[in-house]
């Protein structure tokens, strides 16, 4: 009995030994940071938008006069050419008005030719001497006022001749039918302002797109800059355009302040259609060849007390408490350079983008990442050697950024070095957040 408790109590002594064993070796070789290689390549800096997409020339066909219309000779999509008719109103009320004027004319004539022989006869008896002078004068009168009522029955008449000819809706160009808003049976109304009936675009190969850039960066965009936007119709595809205007005229909504910005947009294959909305991507700078991290390395702040050289943390731990959250300053650990402060945002443009501002319209731009001043300094971090989990800070001027990786310049880091972008485990994570009691500042798990 007493060698089989013995037996027992060394087989639960052993299978503690192997546990313990296997789970020191696996916690000892499991990393605590999550590391990327610097590389080297390009970084392009770019400002976004949204825009809309229009014909480069739209016409608003519309009606002088009032009526109903009796015939309607297009539709939709529709391709005119210039001169052609497009709709007619009754004709019937502007035809009488023509004849009436007419007949008013002929009236006015008639009466014309009555007292011109009057005025013969008053002069022929006036030097006779049978008549007095107060008679010649009233036949001379009389007679000059009926030319005066026969030159305004034919104004009358060419007036009503050319409101009848507006009840034919002409086409003023060549184009396509894009809008519609009349039919056979409806009146229209033109007391106050001419109705739109038709809006034609003249042509669609060739589309513009209106975007409001955000005063921040307009700065940055110039005329013949090439741009790129893609259209939810076709989110796979890339469409090209280039800037061809930057209009004086800015645009003040809820304090936020744009400048619409005009590109050209060929559209050969007709796939982009008018109204669409454009997300709109423009290079505003671009580094060749040049040191790039990921952003998160910019991010990334270690536990103070992890850093080479610092005083068990606490001096670094208080400066780190001081932080505001989410600033990309980092511990001041003694004997490690302070990380500075203007490290890259990484703010997106457009709708909702936190790095946009809003526009009219729900139209918003910023830049598709990067600080406003050329560089700044930040720090990266990199893991020691053997050296336990201490990390060591790196300083670094950044130069601009795409969004995911910033062009760098640093004497102590070169292409194929390590840095840190994150912890890589949720349990390192827990401990640095017990580490930290929950400070600002401490460690961000990516």
């Amino acid at each position: 009995m007493k060698n089989r408790i013995l037996a027992a109590a060394a087989a639960i002594i052993v299978v503690a030994g192997i546990g313990w064993l296997v789970l020191s070796r696996k916690g000892s070789a499991e990393p605590k940071y999550r590391n990327v290689k610097v590389d080297k390549g390009d970084v392009t800096a770019t400002v976004t938008a949204t825009g809309t997409l229009s014909a480069v020339t739209t016409v608003s066909v519309g009606s002088q006069v009032s009526g109903i219309c009796s015939k309607l000779y297009v539709d939709f999509n529709a391709v005119v050419k210039k001169g052609q008719l497009l709709a007619e109103l009754d004709p019937t009320p502007f035809q009488q008005a023509v004849e009436q004027s007419r007949a008013n004319l002929d009236k006015a004539k008639v009466q014309l030719r009555n007292d011109e022989i009057a005025l013969t006869r008053a002069k022929r008896l006036f030097a006779d001497q049978l008549s007095a002078q107060s008679d010649l004068d009233a036949a001379q009168t009389t007679r000059d006022s009926d030319v005066a009522s026969v030159a305004q029955a034919m104004a009358q008449l060419k007036s009503n001749e050319t409101n009848l000819s507006y009840t034919r809706i002409i086409s003023p160009i060549d184009g396509v039918v894009v809008s519609r808003t009349i039919d056979v049976g409806q009146t229209v109304a033109a007391s106050f302002q001419a109705p739109t009936l038709f809006m034609i675009a003249q042509d669609l190969t060739k589309m513009q797109v209106l975007t409001n850039i955000d005063e921040a960066d307009v700065g940055r965009i110039r005329e013949g800059q090439v741009a790129s936007f893609t259209v939810d119709a076709y989110p796979d595809q890339t469409f090209k355009g280039s800037v061809s205007q930057i209009r004086l005229s800015p645009q003040t909504v809820q304090n936020v302040v744009t400048y619409p910005v005009m590109l050209d947009v060929p559209n050969q294959d007709l796939k982009l259609k008018p109204g669409m909305t454009a997300n709109v991507l423009v290079p505003v700078d671009v580094r060749k060849d040049v040191l790039r991290v990921p952003n998160a390395a910019l991010r990334f702040r270690p536990d103070p007390a992890d850093i080479l050289g610092s005083d068990k943390g606490k001096g670094a731990a208080a400066s780190t408490a001081s932080a505001a959250p989410g600033s990309t300053a980092g511990p001041a650990a003694s004997g490690a350079p302070a990380p500075q402060t203007g490290a890259p945002q990484t703010g997106h443009g457009g709708p909702g983008g936190p790095g946009g501002r809003g526009g009219p319209g729900g139209a918003r731009s910023g830049p598709a990442g990067g600080s406003r001043s050329s560089s700044s300094r930040a720090t990266v971090y990199v893991e020691v050697p053997d050296g336990k989990g201490k990390v060591k800070a790196v300083t670094v001027r950044t130069l601009i950024t795409d969004g995911n990786m910033t062009a760098v310049e640093s004497q102590d880091l070169k292409e194929g070095d390590e840095i840190i972008v994150g912890l890589a485990t949720a349990r390192a994570g827990a401990a640095a957040s017990a580490t930290q009691g929950g400070a600002p500042g401490g460690r961000r798990p990516f």
